[in-house]
């Protein structure tokens, strides 16, 4: 399932999946296969991932479905 909460908070901090990728430690790749469901981050860079989009684990991570 394609990560568009994580998509959208990234452009609303006007941030490439490069710049993203560079302040989590992680590969430009990783950031888009996140985004696009084909990868599952660990715990620790989801935390990663929400402190730099000052988001909470629920608002990035948590399906509601």
């Amino acid at each position: 399932m394609k990560n568009l909460r994580l998509k959208s908070a990234r452009a609303a901090k006007d941030l490439s999946q490069e710049e993203l990728a560079k302040l989590c430690n992680v590969s430009r790749q990783t950031i888009n296969a996140i985004e696009k469901g084909d990868y599952n981050p660990t715990i620790n860079l989801c935390i990663a991932i929400c402190k730099a989009l000052d988001r909470t684990l629920d608002e990035l991570f948590w399906d509601e479905g």
